[in-house]
Order: C-alpha cells, then structure tokens, then sequence
C-alpha cells in the first residue's frame, strides 16, 4: 500500500468513528474491493465463494471500525479478516486440499507482457498450488506486502514465508516450463 492508501485508511476510520459511516463504508469498499477480490479468489475455489467472503469480510471490519485506534493499522486488519472468512468458507465447502507441486514465478512472468493465455496458465498454475503457497505468492508479489507483514497477517514466522514463497515460485516455474515445452498444452 502506498503512503496515500494509509492516509486513506486513517481517514476513513476517522469518518466511521465521527458518525459518517454511510462515506466510511463506501470508502473501505472503494478502496479494499478490488485487491481483497483478487487475494480472496486466490484461497477459495470459486468466484462465489469469493463474494460471500468479501461480503462476510467488509460485514466483520465495518463492526469493529469503531474500535480500531490507528487507521495505519486497518489494512493488516482488513486482509486478516479476509483471510480468516475464505477459510472459514473454504472448511464449509470441505474442499480437498490441493495438489502440491506447480510452478513459474509469479515476478518473473510479470517481468514479461503476458498474454491472455500466458496469464491464464499462471492462474492455473496458482491455482494448484497449495493454499499456504499461493496465499503468500499473491500477497507478496501481488498485493505488495512485505515478508513481515505476511507473517504477521497468516500468524507464521518470517522463515516459514520465506520458505513457501520459494517453493512456490520453484512450483509455478515447473508448471509453466511443462506447458512451454508441451506446445502451451498438458
């Protein structure tokens, strides 16, 4: 998030608190909409799914704004819930966890002007990837958090992360070398 977004952030928790929740609420959801979409598709395994949590998630943040002391803060806030209402919409769905090993870095395909069908390979790729895997990749390199901040938003240590974005980035970059050599098909 840029400097910008977190004066963004204050003020809205400052309006909500003062009585505007009507321009708080829309602000969060201007603001928030777009990449929780993105990140929350990313752990569940449809787009349905991925609405209900988002409307499960924007519900959750918008009872606790009152409470939130610093705006700076609601970010992290914002994407743990998130995070916590694709869970919980995935163990309702019972899925089955997902297979293991996929591939291609998620940077190193954003260093190149992907087509539409490269990129749909990525998102397959990501797809398979285990949720731990994936969460991180699409938290760091497409969310723009920090190693740190991962850590703290999914309750592991800074290593573990690490870990799972180099398996991860290790995994994609397996899959897409397979769909390359195979003609773009598997």
């Amino acid at each position: 998030m840029t400097e910008k977004d977190f004066i963004r952030c204050e003020l809205l928790v400052l309006s909500w608190q003062r009585g505007n929740c009507e321009r708080a609420a829309h602000d969060l959801v201007e603001l928030f909409q777009r990449p929780l979409l993105y990140y929350v598709r990313r752990l569940v395994r449809s787009e349905e799914d991925a609405w209900d949590a988002l409307q499960e998630t924007f519900m959750a943040v918008l009872k606790a704004l009152k409470t939130i002391r610093d705006g700076r803060a609601l970010p992290a806030f914002v994407y743990r819930t998130a995070r916590n209402a694709a869970l919980s919409q995935q163990r309702r769905r019972r899925e089955e966890p997902l297979v293991e090993d996929i591939a291609e870095t998620v940077d190193e395909a954003a260093e190149l002007q992907l087509t539409a069908d490269e990129a749909a390979d990525v998102h397959r790729g990501l797809e398979l990837l285990p949720l731990p895997q994936r969460e991180s990749l699409t938290l760091f390199f497409l969310e723009d958090l920090s190693i740190a901040q991962i850590a703290e938003l999914t309750g592991v240590p800074e290593g573990t992360v690490k870990s799972r974005l180099f398996h991860a980035k290790r995994a994609l970059k397996r899959h897409l070398g397979r769909r390359l050599e195979g003609g773009g098909h598997e």
